[in-house]
């Protein structure tokens, strides 16, 4: 940036001699000398509209009307700068020992345009810097360039200054830039105190450098910023330079809700989850940025909504994506909100709890993870995530192209543990995969915070192979593909006692304060299309035994399940009651009934079948293979009717 820094100080000069040396000149002559001399110098064309008036007392200086100077042959977005007006005052004393004491500099209402185009070369190259008309000849040798010179104020008013990186594909736009810069000694610091907008969004710079003459020559010299933006702030203090920027320090940032830095940054402001920076994201450490762009935090101590994390990161510009590496420590606190489904344990009654409230169809934009590469480990303590209550998570999360892939090494929650891996792939649409083991969970606590299921007791083991895709929780559930297993040791079904059921034939026996105690429950199962389907329930208890098979609609949350239960039998499982049970509705507030028909056909078998016994030895009945009594009995009927008949014909027409 020193040819900026230079040309602008040529600029000045220009205004010196047609000020001191031409002082004698109509004003139309002393800009026409100007303007030939910076074409001369820069290559670039100076357009200077109106007169350009010398002034004498109370400061020595120049202004002029309307000013533009071109761009860069390649160019296409409009003149380098433009500006409604230039005031420029200097030092007399200054002038005449030599020292170029600039008293002030106002420009009006500027639009400063910096490029950079797609083979790197930038529009505030001169002296042979670019190409085409882009030919100046500025060198250490030019008279003024390089001298040391002070600058007392540079005020902008309204000032526009657009950044054109073509080669990374960055844009930067900041509007209303107000405020003064101050050079009072050439080897001395440089204040700025700057207002201005981006995007709609307001913010105030105020930046110290330790030394002008040092960061010109691309030294590192002493830097001091605060920034604001709404209700967000940053500091930070340490060492920087230029060609190319680089810097390092201490940094103290409070973002608030993220909605002011967010807009400054020209992205919109994220939606994230209470626990994770939905109120307050605060970060401190040590800041860099090397010479080739990379971004790093060391030492980092990032707090989310009251919760402190030990971070460090890097993160790598260029190619498709920038890469970000990370790793996160921490823990004890709460992100994102429970299950969707009805209270814990299945107790609500009436029309209102037999309501399922069912997915959310809101939209999921997982587009963000398009936006870059990266590597991130995760060691966590007790945490809420998305509902779910983990006392610690280890983890590895690698993303790239926009597909995410969470190594699970060990989460331990509800009492137990769980490991496997999950994917969520944003490549085209939304879709996401899983192969999880669960060991020792607490099925109440975690059914209820998963899926608002809190109808089954006990400790258990599980695994779930799944793959779903859509553009919403209710998509995706709808979708489900996979399988798995269910082994539970001795626990409860709340809501419904089997056994009073089956010993009543009441199937009532459901709701408040009812439950099936069982010693062990197993099961296996498949899912398609958001459904699943299990063909080997068991469930041992000591007063039923009950198997079953069925569907549970996951995508609908409704049940069509049917149990073939035994109770009241002896030690060895012999005799009692054996009744089928379904189950169907909503799994928020299921409903039970007893298949009658099927009780009889179980339950009294052995009497129907003594019954059909004497039937046969009565009536010389014999049903043939696969055929029931009744059936026989039918069969024996018509063929006695057609003997019968055929008697009857033939005493009519032939008995004589």
């Amino acid at each position: 940036m020193r040819w900026l820094f230079r040309i602008a100080v040529t600029l000045i000069l220009l205004a010196v001699v047609a000020v001191g040396g031409l002082f004698l000149l109509p004003s139309e002559r002393i800009a026409g000398l100007a303007v030939t001399q910076f074409e001369k110098l820069t290559g670039r064309q100076l357009t200077l509209t109106g007169a350009a008036a010398p002034s004498f007392w109370p400061n020595f200086g120049i202004e002029t009307g309307p000013v533009a100077i071109s761009n860069a042959s390649w160019s296409d977005e409009g003149p380098m700068l433009t500006a409604e007006a230039l005031r420029i005052s200097l030092d007399m004393g200054g002038l005449l020992s030599g020292d170029f004491r600039i008293r002030a500099v106002e420009a009006v209402r500027p639009v400063i345009r910096l490029e950079r185009n797609t083979d790197g070369a930038a529009n505030w190259e001169f002296g042979g810097g670019g190409s085409g008309a882009n030919t100046g000849t500025i060198t250490t040798a030019t008279p003024g360039v390089g001298k040391p010179f002070t600058l007392d104020r540079l005020s902008l008013d309204g000032a526009t200054l657009i950044y054109n990186d073509r080669q990374s594909g960055t844009r930067l736009e900041l509007a209303d830039l107000t405020g003064t810069i101050s050079i009072p000694d050439y080897r001395g610091p440089v204040t700025a105190d700057l207002t201005g907008r981006r995007a709609g969004q307001e913010f105030a710079a105020t930046l110290t450098l330790g030394g002008f003459q040092q960061f010109l020559d691309g030294e590192d010299v002493a830097a001091d910023l605060q920034l604001s933006a709404g209700k967000a702030w940053a500091t930070f203090a340490g060492l920087a330079a230029q060609g190319p920027v680089r810097t390092s320090g201490k940094l103290d940032a409070d973002l608030g809700d993220m909605k002011g830095f967010a807009a400054l940054a020209g992205l919109a402001a994220p939606s994230l989850p209470p626990g994770l920076g939905q109120r307050s994201v605060k970060v401190r450490g040590d800041l860099a940025i090397t010479d080739q762009g990379d971004l790093s935090l060391g030492n980092g101590e990032v707090t989310l909504d009251g919760t402190a994390l030990s971070v460090s990161a890097s993160l790598t510009p260029g190619g498709e994506r920038p890469y970000i590496r990370a790793s996160v420590a921490g823990g004890g606190f709460e992100a994102g909100g429970g299950a969707s489904g009805a209270a814990a344990g299945g107790e609500a009654q009436g029309a209102e709890a037999g309501k399922a409230r069912g997915w959310s169809t809101a939209p999921i934009d997982a587009n963000g993870l398009k936006a870059f590469d990266g590597e991130i480990t995760l060691d966590l303590g007790s945490l809420r995530l998305a509902g779910l209550k983990l006392d610690g998570l280890s983890a590895r999360l690698t993303n790239e192209r926009g597909r995410l892939v969470a190594d699970l090494r060990r989460i331990s929650a509800y009492g137990g543990v769980a490991s496997g891996q999950m994917v969520v792939n944003a490549r085209k649409g939304l879709s996401t995969s899983g192969d999880l083991t669960l060991a020792g969970i607490a099925l109440q606590p975690f059914l209820t915070d998963l899926a608002g299921y809190g109808r089954l007791s006990g400790t258990g083991d599980m695994r779930v192979k799944y793959l779903a895709s859509g553009r919403s929780l209710a998509e995706l559930m709808a979708s489900l593909e996979g399988g798995g297993s269910l082994s539970v040791g001795r626990g409860e079904l709340i809501g419904a006692d089997l056994a009073a059921m089956m010993i009543t034939l009441d199937a009532s026996q459901y709701g408040t304060g009812q439950k099936t105690i069982f010693d062990s429950l197993t099961a296996t199962y498949t899912m398609a299309g958001g459904v699943l389907s299990n063909q080997d329930f068991l469930m041992v208890s000591p007063r039923v035994t009950a198997k079953g098979r069925g569907e549970v609609d996951i995508g609908g949350r409704t049940l069509d399940y049917r149990l073939s239960a035994v109770a009241l039998a002896d030690d060895q499982g012999q005799g009692g009651l054996t009744a089928p049970l379904i189950i169907y509705g909503s799994w928020d507030n299921p409903r039970f009934t007893i298949d009658l028909d099927a009780l009889a056909k179980e339950n009294f078998r052995e009497d129907l079948d003594e019954v059909g016994k004497k039937l046969q030895d009565e009536l010389g009945i014999t049903p043939n293979p696969g055929e029931s009594v009744e059936d026989a009995a039918k069969r024996k009927a018509e063929e006695a009717l057609q003997n019968e008949l055929e008697k009857a014909l033939n005493n009519l027409f032939g008995g004589n």
